[in-house]
Parts: structure tokens; sequence; C-alpha cells
């Protein structure tokens, strides 16, 4: 696998570092290439790093043959006629690891560009209502999703795919691509807990993303068969981008788990958690109040979203809700609801619940976004260490602090709740 990214090519990667735009970072962390909020028609920084890595890969036929993890993939642009497709590796074997972030964590930034530059994407255009009546190639990637473990395939392209690298915060990178003229799979072993959500189509696709969820099937296999539109009503059902569906999954998850913590009491102490991978730094504070959460993300200087290795301090933003939630989409992203899910999920285990506070230090390491799930999968890491506990948030928060390099001064600046837990008084304290 590792010989399909060349030396230089590996090269090239390490040198987005060196990307300068002109703009100033906050847009760009607004933006995260997706809102082309600088007014241009294509994000330069994407642009440079497809520029990067061009056919470089030897891949020198359209007529792919490999073991697919299995893996598809549903384009935005052009929504509702997006582009759909499978994506399969030149080789076989088992493949499963590829398309299945669960089993990233620990791995390094460069083994995670291999395994996605190494899945080759053919794609042609839907409808997104396809998904109520079906064609022959979405049936085919339905079926696709509906395996529990990696397929045999061949995939025949108009042309040799082109090596471009997709970048983007709320998805993982993604390798070569040309246009589909055939695809042909082998048997798929089916995961029938996803069979039957798939042929209940009187079951809501929320009531089908929480059964699967609590019957154990991993978040981003679930994600997978929501973006083919393979739950809901049948005469609602629909192709959901990937990116959307990534989020909408990460959503609906975690808010099943807020309404089912509501009913505990609260933790008992103040809590602090910490960890680090891919040169991201993690903290939270666990505090014992009710529900109410908090994502802040700072991107250092010579990092994607804030390039200009000359500014002299880290892009933050952030956003949170109370306990009774929020009614609108946060413009960090769906970084939100992926941390937002691993806390929920930690609480819901312990049967408590509390205000959480996340704060997350992205450094110069960290070359390019790999997807949400770095974090959903990095902050369930966090929470399964032992916590450093405090009676006190002053204790707790300070003890934060001496796991981040910025100062407390510039995360409370961008806090609604470090505010309100360092300055707003209860009304016991007047009792």
């Amino acid at each position: 696998m590792s010989d399909l990214i060349s030396p230089r090519q590996v090269n090239e990667l390490t040198t987005f570092r060196e990307i300068r735009v002109t703009k100033a970072s906050p847009i760009c962390l607004l933006c995260k290439g997706g809102r082309r909020l600088c007014g241009k028609l294509s994000c330069p920084i994407i642009a440079r790093a497809q520029s990067l890595v061009k056919t470089t890969l030897r891949i020198s036929s359209p007529h792919i043959q490999g073991t697919t993890p299995p893996g598809v993939f549903v384009g935005r642009l052009g929504y509702p006629k997006v582009l759909i497709g499978p994506m399969v590796p030149p080789f076989t074997g088992n493949t499963e690891i590829l398309d299945t972030p669960e089993l990233w964590v620990g791995k390094e930034i460069q083994e995670i560009i291999d395994y996605r530059f190494s899945l080759i994407r053919g794609k042609t255009v839907a409808h997104i209502r396809e998904a109520q009546t079906g064609t022959r190639l979405l049936d085919s990637l339905q079926e696709l999703a509906l395996g529990r473990s990696p397929v045999d395939a061949e995939v025949v392209l108009s042309k040799v795919p082109k090596g471009v690298l997709t970048l983007g915060s709320d998805i993982q990178p993604f390798g070569p691509s040309a246009p589909l003229r055939s695809f042909n799979a082998s048997d798929v072993s089916v995961d029938h807990r996803l069979e039957k959500a798939f042929y209940d189509r009187d079951l809501k696709a929320n009531s089908a993303v929480v059964d699967l969820y609590d019957s154990g099937v991993y978040v981003t296999r679930i994600q997978r068969a929501f973006s083919l539109g393979m739950f809901g009503i049948g005469k609602n059902r629909k192709l959901v981008p990937t990116r959307w569906s990534i989020t909408a999954v990460d959503s609906i998850i975690s808010q099943e788990l807020i309404n089912r913590i509501k009913q505990n009491d609260t933790v008992d102490d103040y809590r602090v958690y910490s960890f680090s991978y891919l040169d991201n730094r993690y903290v939270a504070i666990l505090v014992p109040e009710k529900w109410s959460f908090e994502w802040i993300e700072a991107w250092f200087p010579g990092t994607t979203w804030n390039p200009d290795k000359g500014a002299r301090e880290a892009a933050m933003m952030g956003d949170f809700e109370d306990y009774w939630g929020r009614s609108t989409y946060p413009d960090v992203g769906g970084c939100y609801y992926s941390c937002r899910l691993a806390v929920a999920e930690k609480l819901f285990q312990e049967n408590r619940q509390a205000a959480a506070i996340v704060l997350r230090e992205i450094h110069p390491g960290y070359i390019l976004p790999v997807g949400v799930w770095n974090v959903r999968e990095s902050v369930r890491q966090m929470l399964e260490t032992v916590p450093e506990k405090f009676d006190n948030f002053k204790a707790a928060l300070n003890s934060a602090m001496t796991k981040l390099t910025i100062p407390l001064k510039s995360w409370i600046e961008s806090s609604q709740l470090l505010r309100k837990f360092l300055y707003q008084k209860k009304i016991t304290e007047f009792s």
C-alpha cells in the first residue's frame, strides 16, 4: 500500500505549511474551504493543495480491480443532482481500515493520507430522489453499504483517474477520481442490522440511526448508509452528500443521548481530561451542573485555516448550547457535533449529566484536515483516560491551562461557558 504514494509526493504534502492567503484567517476559519466567503470561485488553499498531488500515482489504466473497504461517496456540488460512486483501491486484501476512521486513532497523518489516497473514486451523476426508486448503480452501492466486511470489486472508468487530493474539515481526504463507466462487486456479507433498517420503509430516518447506534454499528457505517438514502419513509428517501450525512448522523445520535442524560444526576466533581494526537491538543472540563456544552478550536499560525505563519496569535472560534440546546447550525462546523457525540456518549455510559467545555489547539504539525472523525475519536479516547478531579471550577480551569499553550484570557474571550462559571453567581450564594 505504501508504494502508491511516491517520496516526492510525501514531501509535497508536507509543504502545505508554506501556503499563503491574503484574506484574514477568521474568514478561512469560518469557511474552511466550503462556503467561498472570500469571494473566489474556489478556495486558494485547496487549489494549491490539489496542484501539489496531481497524477503521480502508479495508475496507468482506467480498469481498476481491488477490494473495496466497502467505500462509497456522495458529492454535494450541483445539488440536487450530485456525483455518486464507489471507492476501490487498486489492490486486494483486507482493506477495511481504508474507510473506517474508528480504527485510525494512533496512526500517523501520512498513514491516513495513504489510506485515503489509495481509494480510486468512480463518479456518475444522480438525482437525490433516485433513492426512492433506485437505479442499477445505486442499488449496487446500497448493497455494498450493507456489507460488514471488504468486497472484491471491479471498476471501469472513462479515463485514467486524476490524482487530486480533496480537502475538508468535515470529510476525510479523498484521492483520485474519474467518470464511472461500470461497476461490479462480488457477493456482499450483509450486516443484518443495517439490512433491517434499509428494508423498513415505514421507519423514520432518525429512529433508524439511533437504533443502529444502540445495536453497536460503527457511526461511520451508519453515515455511509445515510448518505445513500437508505433510511426513512420510502417516499421521502433522498441521497445525502457525504459531508452532510456525517454531521447529520453525529447530530442525531448526540441529541438522542443528550435527551437521555438529562434525566440523570450530575457528576460529583470537577473533572479535567486531556489528550494529544496529530499535533492537536484537546482538553475537556466537566462541571457538576445540568447539561450544557461548548466547543472551541484554535488554529495556530501555519495551519490550514490560519496559513499566515507571520500571524501573532491563533485564530479562535467556538459555539455553545445551554440546557435547552440550539436552533442554528454552529459556525464552527461539523466538529461541534462530533465532539458533542463523544461527550454525551461518555456521560450516558456513566448515567450522569454535566456541563462540558472542550478546547482544542491545532498546531502546525497538523498539515491538513483529515475530517471530523479526528475530533470524535480523539475526544472518545480522551474521555477514556483517568481525569484529574477538583472540588471547584477555578482549580479545574488552572489545571486545564497547564495542558494548553494559549493564555487563559484568550479562551475566556472566546467562551460563553467559561465566563458563566467564572463570574456568574448562583442563587444559592445569596441565601
